[in-house]
């Protein structure tokens, strides 16, 4: 991602993972042009803000348009910008959205447009899939790691609305093998558990990292479902950022693939490495247990891990962090904020 001034889009660029990969592309290559495309629905232009200064030390260069990107003329839209890749982060997140029409019209109904322009245009395609395509496979039973073929079971809305978009992905494709057409540059990633800083706007959906530091900076107790050794794949947003760029470059072989730390880290340690990053002890902050709700209970994913033989294959990209090394770093920052500010959603 260097060389001369070329257009690069970030749809949901406003948003957690977004804003990170927008700040890393202008730090790699000062001279992008960047256009943001986001409704602001969840996103906002401070995300931004700060990710570039974090990251790149720098303003922000480009342009936002405050829109649905499903709803806009891709063909119109890459004829003008003529960037060289596309990274569509765009999509309703909130994994506890029982609105099914609204989900899969705004995540997969939003996204053929997307896909059929880039591969017609010739434009390297990024797409954010998630681990909810999993639901609870084989694997997870037996605490391994999960292989790309063991999706397919989306356990909740969200992740059938990301298994959808795969689905078009897959049709298109098989479609271009039948014809002969070449295939296009289309990578779909399957984000697991992603944590770091810039998640302030994910509200409830933060992840278990933030929420825990929160709670005991304001003087709580880090609050866990029982008994605490339900495990995820806990992914520094960083490594997902290098993952996602990863994905766009020439080398890049189309297909989807998991992106995660490769690491399952339980809930009990995952406080552990917040205490420690907020030099607190266990206690100063025990552990408060209570029992997870039916409702959620429906849907949850007990334990998460990332297969990423494919991903070091195919992307040729592996994990640079260790989460647990990562969890306490962030919730020092985090820390940090809240000693300047008094909360957790004050700008940085």
């Amino acid at each position: 991602m260097t060389g001369a001034r070329e257009s690069v889009i970030v749809t949901g660029g406003a948003g957690f993972i977004g804003a990170n990969l927008v700040g890393e592309i202008l730090r790699r290559d000062p001279g992008a042009h960047l256009l943001v495309i986001d409704d602001l629905r969840s996103g906002s232009f401070s995300n931004v803000v700060d990710a570039c200064r974090r990251i790149a030390r720098s303003p922000y260069t480009g342009e936002l348009i405050a829109q649905d990107a499903g709803a806009l003329d891709w063909d119109e839209l890459l004829d003008a910008a003529e960037p060289r890749a596309v990274f569509h982060l765009a999509a309703i997140t909130d994994t506890t959205v029982s609105d099914e029409r609204t989900m899969i019209e705004t995540n997969a109904e939003g996204f053929a447009p997307i896909l059929h322009a880039c591969a017609q245009a010739g434009v390297p395609l990024v797409y954010a899939s998630s681990a909810a395509v999993y639901g609870a496979p084989a694997q997870a039973r037996d605490r391994a790691p999960f292989p790309e073929d063991a999706a397919g079971e989306p356990a909740n809305v969200y992740g059938f609305s990301k298994w959808l978009m795969e689905n078009q992905h897959r049709a298109l494709t098989e479609a271009c093998a039948r014809t002969g057409a070449p295939t296009p540059h289309v990578v779909g990633l399957r984000y697991f558990n992603v944590f770091g800083p810039g998640e302030g706007c994910k509200g409830k959906m933060a992840s278990m990292a933030r929420q825990l530091a929160g709670q005991i900076l304001a003087g709580g107790r880090p609050r866990l479902f029982a008994d605490g050794e339900q495990a995820r794949d806990q992914t520094p947003v960083m490594d997902a950022v290098r993952c996602t760029l990863a994905a766009a470059e020439p080398g890049a072989r189309p297909g989807v693939y998991n992106c995660g730390s490769g690491k399952a880290t339980t809930f009990n340690a995952l406080a552990g490495a917040v205490r420690a990053g907020l030099g607190t002890t266990d206690a100063d902050a025990p552990t408060e247990y209570f029992e997870m709700p039916a409702a959620v209970r429906r849907f949850y994913q007990d334990f998460t891990l990332a297969d990423l033989t494919s991903t070091a294959d195919g992307l040729g990209v592996r994990p640079q962090r260790d989460p647990l090394e990562a969890i306490a770093e962030y919730a020092s920052s985090l820390k940090s904020l809240w000693e300047r500010t008094g909360s957790l959603d004050s700008p940085p």
